[in-house]
């Protein structure tokens, strides 16, 4: 018996030694090829560093040959984006950041102070070549922080991610949205001849990774509709011309990539695809499209009504919330309501004044009132990232003495005096059980429930990129200014149009040099971002808004310097505040012209209006719920200011 033992034991270990010199794993060809593209790329940063070793870069010659040195080496990275981004998102920021410190505060740390997370890699590199004077050691840390982040990637808790398909899915899905939303924009290529070549080389550069993966996954593979369509989908970049603003996005997002999209979506259904990654957080495994309204969900707009999926009972809770959006009684001398500042039919903002009308009848808000149409499509909330959920906004604003100025308890007193309010929340406390009475958040989560279903509906953009309905030329020339030479989409990303890009888990802000009015005299003095979180490139920085409807949402800007769209493009076209002359040591915004024309202009004009959405409003309650109190009762629907 101890001689069997003996053998099986001598098998064992040989099968074992076998193994580790004969990797037969099914996923062997997949992680070889990762693992073959990653040390490719960690040798290119290598040649980079000895060719800045040796350079002179007081001479424009040996300047000019390291630009082509790290132009060869972002080819490469090309080749390994498809993981790079999606694995290791933070890391990704030292190889390839495209600015030197970001506060952004991504979904899962909101409750959180903001990290701050410092750029490094090849986009800074490149920047870092046009600054009047090149220091060797400047330039030689970005590329060592590059190369120590890549090692990041070769890690176990990285590479066995690999050994699953289901990453595989989620990778190409973060990849597809890429390539919809920041690859062909110049979001993190410095260099603006160099995006298409980009493109087009991570394109082609992608079909051996599918190639790997079916080979290693045979089971569970990317199907051959999908294969045939990407190789459209290349050889339609290559048809195109390389000049990224002559590029037609319009056409590649809605003939490729969005289909490429809807289809990787039906295997990750088909397959059962499971994440486990944080990076997932907010997309949408269902959605049918790239620009549908369910890609992601930036907030909960039910509040603490999150679990009730019963129409019946949402449709009480939102008759409740309607007739509380235009009911006084919110406010501290029950004068004003949510509808004074935010006009149901002026896209639920105030197109009135620059800034609404303050709580005591004289002065005027500091801020102009943002539109709460496609608010929960945000993950940090108000121009400042203040809040964090939407039932915290509506709360700060109705205790706010600037805005509504009424204390909690004497609100929810007025509240329960009426009838109708007190017997419409007790029996939703059925529906709450971790808040047996009822509290602000109730009250918070209706107005939510309310208005935020006017933010469901679609734009006839939508309908032409989804393939519905067809669009007029200025319009897709407009967005492919947009997404081109306009420069627009680096900052407001597809599909919300919004500061939320890929994968759709942080809200970003922007210093663009506002100025106090239109004499650009000075700045605007409001501190912005600075006063949530001080940092010196938070000063005067505001979350970038979305421009879904801003035909109907005029005064624009957060203090509301501008009236027309026409003033608001010619900001941007002149390089901001810097552009018109200001000191701003921070601004994040191209201080360069980007040189548009009449018809450039126009036609972006063209583009923003046609992201009108089709938008039923609804006439105001016919009346409001009577209290016991008497001296309630005189109040007016919507608010006397």
């Amino acid at each position: 018996m101890r001689k069997h033992y003996i053998i099986l034991s001598i098998l064992i270990i040989t099968a074992f030694i076998s193994l580790s010199f004969n990797d037969t794993t099914p996923y062997a060809a997949y992680i070889s090829y990762y693992n073959q593209s990653l040390n490719r790329f960690t040798q290119q940063q290598n040649n980079l560093i000895v060719a800045i070793q040796k350079a002179d870069l007081t001479n424009s010659n040996d300047v000019q040959k390291i630009r082509e040195e790290i132009r060869t080496v972002r080819y490469c990275l090309k080749s390994l984006d498809f993981w790079l981004r999606y694995l290791e998102p933070t890391a990704y920021k030292k190889i390839n950041g495209p600015l030197p410190v970001e506060w952004e505060t991504e979904v899962f740390e909101k409750y959180e102070k903001p990290y701050k997370r410092e750029g490094a890699g090849l986009a800074l590199a490149t920047l870092y070549l046009d600054e009047p004077v090149i220091l060797k050691d400047s330039l030689l840390s970005l590329i060592k922080a590059s190369i120590n982040a890549t090692n990041t990637y070769k890690a176990d808790s990285i590479t066995k991610e690999l050994q699953s398909y289901h990453h595989f899915f989620l990778c190409n899905r973060l990849y597809l949205l890429n390539l919809a939303a920041i690859y062909t924009t110049g979001f993190e290529c410095p260099d603006t001849t160099q995006i298409i070549i980009e493109l087009r080389t991570m394109m082609k550069d992608v079909e051996p990774i599918y190639t790997a993966f079916n080979k290693s996954f045979p089971n569970t593979p990317l199907s051959s509709e999908y294969q045939n369509l990407y190789n459209k989908a290349i050889r339609y970049s290559e048809s195109q011309p390389a000049d990224y603003s002559r590029f037609d996005h319009f056409t590649f997002i809605k003939d490729y990539v969005n289909p490429l999209f809807i289809l990787n979506q039906k295997m990750i259904a088909q397959y059962h695809v499971i994440s486990h990654s944080l990076v997932d957080y907010s997309l949408n495994k269902t959605a049918p499209s790239i620009f549908d309204k369910s890609l992601y969900r930036g907030q909960n707009t039910k509040g603490i009504f999150l679990r009730v999926d019963d129409t019946a009972v949402l449709a009480k809770i939102e008759a409740l919330g309607k007739q509380l959006f235009y009911d006084p009684i919110l406010s501290g001398n029950n004068m004003r309501s949510c509808a004074s500042c935010h006009k149901p039919t002026e896209y639920f903002t105030d197109t009135l004044t620059a800034t609404s009308i303050q709580f005591n009848h004289t002065d005027y808000l500091p801020r102009n009132s943002p539109s709460l149409i496609n608010a929960q499509y945000n993950h940090l909330l108000m121009l400042d990232g203040k809040h964090i959920s939407l039932q915290n906004q509506a709360k700060d604003v109705i205790t706010n003495p600037l805005e509504l100025g009424c204390a909690e308890k004497d609100m929810l007193e007025k509240i329960l005096s009426c009838k109708e309010y007190y017997k419409g929340f007790k029996e939703l406390l059925q529906y709450t059980p971790q808040e047996p009475d009822v509290t602000m958040e109730h009250i918070a989560s209706a107005l939510t429930v309310y208005y935020c279903k006017f933010s469901n509906y679609y734009s006839p953009f939508d309908d032409a990129i989804n393939n519905y309905k067809p669009i007029n030329a200025e319009a897709k020339a407009g967005f492919n200014l947009f997404m081109g030479k306009a420069q627009c989409a680096t900052c407001h990303f597809v599909p919300q149009f919004n500061g939320v890009k890929p994968p759709y888990i942080s809200s970003e802000f922007e210093v663009l040099g506002v100025p106090k009015d239109k004499n650009y005299l000075k700045l605007n003095d409001d501190k912005g971002r600075y006063g949530i979180n001080p940092a010196n490139e938070t000063m005067m920085a505001f979350r970038t808004g979305s421009i879904r409807n801003t035909e109907h949402t005029a005064p624009y800007m957060h203090n509301g310097v501008f009236r027309t769209m026409e003033e608001v493009i010619d900001f941007y076209d002149a390089g901001g505040g810097i552009g018109h002359g200001l000191k701003i040591d921070n601004q994040t915004l191209s201080s360069d012209s980007l040189k548009l024309n009449k018809t450039e202009k126009k036609n972006l004009l063209a583009f923003i209006r046609s992201l009108n959405e089709n938008i039923p409003f609804e006439a105001p309650p016919a009346t409001l719920p009577q209290s016991k109190n008497k001296a309630l009762n005189n109040r007016k629907i919507g608010g006397e200011y």
